[in-house]
C-alpha cells in the first residue's frame, strides 16, 4: 500500500539523526515490521479531502502520528510483560524504553505547530491514565489497552483533515468514527485495515492515487 510504505519513509526520514548506531537499529527494526495503519490514515484522510493534495507535503505529520503509536504501544509492552524481571542482562529491555521515550517526543515534535498538536497531548495523557486503570482489579483490560488505537486513529484524522484544512466527507467521517470505535490491539496491516471502506475510493478495493501518480 503506497501511503502505507510512504508512513515508513517518512518515519525513518525523522529518526535519521538518531544515536548510536545499536538505538539506532533497534528503533528500525520496530518500524520494519510495524503496521502502518496510523501514518498511512493520515494520508488517506487528506487524499479524500483534497485529491490534489501532495503527500510529501505531509510527511511530518504521518511520522508524527506513527512515531507516537510506535512509542506508546511499545511502553505498553514493556509495562506488560516487564522483560527486565526474568534477566540479569537489563540491556535490551532498557534499550527498548530509551526507543519508546524517542519514539514518542519526536512524534509529538513533528506535530507540535500542528492543528493536531492538542489531539496528540490528550492521546499521550489518556494513554497513561488508562494504563494506570489497568492494574485496577477489575477492569477490563483489552478494552483499555485498545483505547490506544482507537484514539491513535482519531488523531490521525485529525492530522490529516487539518492538513488540507478541509472538513472530510460524512462517508469518510463514519469509517473514521467506525474504525476508532472497534480498533483492538495492537493495528493489523494498513491495507487490511482499510479494505472495504469508504477511505479507499476504488471498486478495486486499491487507495486514492496521489497527486504524483502518472
Amino acid at each position: 500500500m503506497e501511503q502505507a510504505e510512504s508512513a515508513r519513509r517518512g518515519a525513518r526520514e525523522a529518526l535519521a539523526d538518531i544515536e548510536p548506531p545499536r538505538l539506532a537499529d533497534r528503533i528500525d527494526s520496530l518500524l520494519a515490521t510495524a503496521s502502518m495503519a496510523p501514518g498511512a490514515l493520515v494520508l488517506l484522510v487528506a487524499q479524500r479531502a483534497d485529491p490534489a493534495v501532495d503527500p510529501e507535503a505531509l510527511a511530518e505529520r504521518a511520522a508524527g502520528v506513527q512515531l507516537i503509536y510506535e512509542g506508546l504501544r511499545l511502553t505498553r509492552t514493556l509495562a506488560h510483560e516487564e522483560p527486565w524481571a526474568d534477566s540479569e542482562d537489563q540491556t535490551a529491555a532498557n534499550l527498548d524504553v530509551l526507543a519508546a521515550d524517542i519514539l514518542v517526543s519526536r512524534g509529538f515534535y513533528l506535530l507540535a505547530m500542528t492543528d493536531a498538536a492538542d489531539r496528540a497531548v490528550e492521546t499521550i495523557r489518556a494513554f497513561g491514565r488508562d494504563q494506570t486503570h489497568r492494574r485496577e482489579s477489575e477492569a477490563d483490560r483489552a478494552a483499555l489497552d485498545a483505547n490506544l488505537e482507537g484514539d491513535v486513529l482519531e488523531l490521525a484524522g485529525v492530522a490529516g483533515a487539518s492538513a488540507v484544512e478541509r472538513s472530510v466527507s460524512p462517508p469518510v467521517q463514519g469509517a473514521l468514527d467506525r474504525l476508532a470505535s472497534r480498533a483492538e490491539a495492537p493495528l493489523p496491516d494498513a491495507a487490511a485495515l482499510f479494505r472495504g471502506t469508504a477511505l479507499l475510493s476504488g471498486p478495486d478495493g486499491h487507495a486514492p492515487p496521489s497527486a504524483t501518480d502518472p
